[in-house]
């Protein structure tokens, strides 16, 4: 790093990614900076600069010290040990050792009393909530929130009718002439366990897996313009039930509100869509599949006149960016429920699915929100008389 990059750097503060410090002395309290980066972002620490940003500079001994305060914290306070590097750049009042944290890849990371530190702007804090944990467990795949039991549901609450067809279908027998116990098999299928539905088994085969998890259902509204501030609305739905049902209400909501275009065709002509099916088709079933299901809020489905934004709680899992899955990559979030999803919707879990909305509809603009976090997929509408709101 130059100096010149270090003063501009330091001109913009401290924030999310980036912490002053005049000098550091304890090896708990710079293991404490350290988990909490390598538990949210990454980022770096600046030490010999004050919290106004002005340089205070280090001398050659502070930076043999800091040296083997850094290495001792790193390997012997931080929990799983992690390897900080560092760079003294020199400043017209002194060196300044910046000491470079990437996000890490064995969450959760925890100081050596098992304190789980998460940055909070440009502090830090305790991770305590329930939630959180679950999802820093998760993005160390040690827990997915779709084989989580669900309190309330057991193999009484499956659609049998609909389990026997989805089971005759993909094993080729009745249930009927299956020897095991339904609860047994549905241990045996990932679908159930400690005696309860979990989320997948919950969410794919309960008769009404809203009654038990009403957070994870469609919401979905049509405006008449194109701002969510209108109080004005063609059409608004919760739309709930088994995932193959919540998926299909949801294509239908979204044709339903958005226009045929008759084309070249005659008058009485059903018309063609606006948009290929298979753009809703793919992106309902990302957001359904692929959403955290550790957050308890709805995905939302919102048409405008000139747009559709589709929102799913989650921004996305681990070090994937909007980059990586235009590119094809994918991060299964929710494995129980992605393996079952390829025979119950048209769902092929390889990383295709955007690049087959992108190639039929390339203006889809996708946001992976990570202060709020959700993501977002805007898909514009065509142009058309009475498109402005």
């Amino acid at each position: 790093m130059e100096t010149t990059e270090l003063i501009d750097l330091l001109s913009r503060g401290e924030d999310s990614r980036q912490q002053f410090k005049a000098d550091m002395t304890n090896a708990d309290a710079l293991a404490a900076e350290i988990v909490a980066f390598c538990n949210t972002a990454g980022g770096r620490i600046f030490i010999g600069v004050n919290d106004d940003s002005t340089v205070r500079g280090l001398s050659g001994a502070d930076v043999a010290r800091l040296n083997q305060l850094i290495a001792n914290a790193a390997s012997q306070v931080v929990r799983p040990a992690v390897n900080p590097l560092t760079e003294n750049v020199p400043h017209p009042n002194g060196t300044v050792m910046v000491v470079s944290i990437p996000e890490g890849v064995n969450k959760p990371y925890m100081d050596k009393n098992g304190t789980i530190w998460v940055k909070n702007g440009s502090d830090k804090r305790r991770a305590t909530s329930r939630e959180e944990l679950q999802r820093l467990f998760q993005q160390a795949g040690l827990v997915h929130a779709d084989e989580t039991p669900v309190a309330g549901l057991s193999a009484g609450d499956v659609d049998m009718s609909y389990f026997e067809g989805f089971f005759e279908q993909q094993f080729g027998e009745p249930l009927a002439q299956h020897n095991q116990p339904l609860p047994q098999l549905l241990n045996n299928m990932n679908l159930m366990n400690q005696g309860l539905l979990n989320v997948a088994g919950s969410l794919l085969f309960a008769r009404a897996p809203q009654y038990a998890l009403p957070a994870f259902i469609v919401k979905a509204v049509a405006f008449v313009g194109t701002q969510i501030e209108d109080e004005r609305y063609i059409d608004s739905r919760d739309i709930t039930g088994k995932l193959a049902d919540v998926f299909q209400q949801t294509l239908g909501f979204i044709i339903a509100n958005t226009r045929a275009a008759q084309g070249e065709q005659g008058f009485n002509s059903p018309g063609l869509p606006e948009i290929p099916r298979i753009v809703w088709e793919e992106l309902v079933a990302n957001a359904l599949v692929h959403r955290d299901y550790f957050i308890s809020a709805p995905v939302r489905v919102l048409v405008f006149a000139d747009r559709v934004e589709i929102i799913s709680p989650g921004h996305l899992p681990n070090n994937l960016t909007i980059e990586n899955i235009k590119a094809g990559n994918s991060n299964m979030r929710n494995p129980i429920l992605a393996s079952f999803a390829a025979k119950l919707l048209p769902y092929r879990g390889l990383g295709s699915g955007l690049l087959r909305v992108l190639r039929a509809w390339p203006q889809v603009e996708l946001i992976d929100d990570r202060g709020g976090n959700l993501f977002k997929a805007i898909v514009q509408r065509p142009n058309a008389p009475g498109a402005a709101g």
